[in-house]
């Protein structure tokens, strides 16, 4: 599927669909402009796309609101993709764009699968990106020189584009079709200060037949794991790194934000939670601590990174959010609490060693999903203890077996 402002970009984009046509595959044109003519006859009219989003290009163009028919134009463009898709007949995405055409493909591409190639050649892609990728796996090139015509320059630009997509795209027919079963998919959190309980317990889970996706616990790997349990591509989470909480409840820089901690709760996915590195807020360069905060035990991480260890009042605010959240889940889940720390910092004779600090934590929680259908395992092991990691492994491996079966 090649989206694109046909009125604008018309010439781009027939020069790239003939060459991704010319290596045998079939191409679906989808014109998203509003005002201008066509240059390019589209497999998908302006038209279609208005009516897909709900609306129509006259309502558009009477309204002559740039922005409202970039938004309308882009979730009709989502909505065809999506038919696409689901129909069996979308191997691969290719856009090309400034600002405008580029935020119009990535509202189409971060709607769609893991695993489906995307490809969006942009006047954009030298900067922060952030906005066009999301949380998905969209490859981006810089245009190097405006998507304006055919030259020297945007020929091999847009040539290696439509190679690529091509290439992405076969490659992708090839997997779809495979025999093959791939194991279940389990997402487990991780941060530097519980590595050895993450490596643990993903060692359990492969030996018990499942197949593991480690997230870094940094605001985007967060955001990256519920977009995927919210996509169904996961069968089970273990969870056992919820140090983003703390972030977003205190005002550190790895916060996931406020839908950390739900996708698995409102999809029903078996999820085993624990209050990983709950015990600290983290910061940027010491230089970059709020001067609120300034009274506060600060751990140097290294240069880029300091670590601030979190104090009654907000560990029981956390505790109280996380223990919330639980409480809501649709399907089955256990919360595992180590009572012997948190960290790899928080432990018995380490700087941020606080047992009731972790208390007020810990009883938050347990307040908030009192009389809920969450399981509770109280342990006085550390989270980094071997036994600890491999308990909640074998917990979320009872839990998926429970949903499987139906009971």
């Amino acid at each position: 599927m090649l989206p694109g402002t046909l009125d604008t970009k018309g010439r781009e984009y027939q020069f790239v669909r003939d060459l991704v046509a010319g290596q045998g595959i079939d191409v679906v044109l989808v014109d998203v402009s509003v005002l201008g003519t066509p240059m390019v006859d589209a497999d998908v009219t302006a038209a279609a796309v208005a009516e897909a989003a709900g609306t129509s290009l006259d309502e558009l163009r009477a309204r002559q609101d740039r922005g409202h028919a970039l938004a309308a134009m882009a979730a009709g463009a989502r909505a065809v993709a999506e038919d696409l898709y689901a129909r069996g007949r979308l191997s691969g995405v290719l856009a090309l764009g400034g600002s405008g055409g580029s935020s119009v493909a990535a509202t189409v591409m971060q709607a769609l699968p893991v695993g489906l190639p995307k490809v969006l050649v942009s006047t954009m892609a030298a900067g922060d990106v952030s906005a066009y990728v999301g949380t998905t796996d969209v490859t981006l090139m810089y245009s190097v020189v405006d998507v304006a015509g055919i030259n020297s320059i945007s020929r091999q630009v847009l040539g290696n584009a439509a190679a690529a997509i091509a290439g992405m795209a076969t490659a992708y027919e090839s997997r779809r079709t495979a025999a093959a079963e791939d194991r279940p998919l389990v997402a487990a959190s991780m941060f530097g200060v519980t590595t050895p309980a993450v490596e643990a317990a993903r060692e359990r889970l492969e030996e018990l037949g499942y197949e593991v996706l480690v997230f870094h616990a940094t605001g985007s790997g967060g955001r990256t794991m519920e977009s995927l349990v919210a996509g169904g591509h996961l069968a089970g989470v273990l969870d056992l790194t919820t140090t983003e909480l703390a972030d977003e409840v205190v005002g550190g820089v790895l916060s996931a934000g406020p839908d950390r901690l739900t996708a698995a709760a409102k999809a029903g996915v078996p999820q085993v939670v624990s209050l990983g590195a709950l015990d600290m807020v983290n910061f940027g360069p010491k230089s970059t601590v709020p001067q609120r905060f300034s009274d506060r035990m600060l751990l140097v991480h290294n240069d880029a990174v300091t670590l601030m260890r979190t104090n009654a009042a907000e560990a029981a605010q956390i505790g109280a959010v996380l223990g919330r959240k639980l409480a809501a889940s649709t399907g089955p889940v256990a919360l595992h609490i180590p009572r012997g720390g948190l960290s790899a910092v928080d432990a018995a004779g380490g700087p941020f060693w606080a047992p009731e600090v972790d208390a007020a934590c810990v009883d938050a929680a347990l307040a908030a999903v009192a009389g809920s259908g969450v399981e509770v395992v109280d342990s006085a092991r550390h989270i980094n203890d071997a036994d600890f990691a491999r308990s909640a492994a074998d917990h979320l491996h009872r839990l998926m077996g429970r949903t499987s079966n139906g009971s």
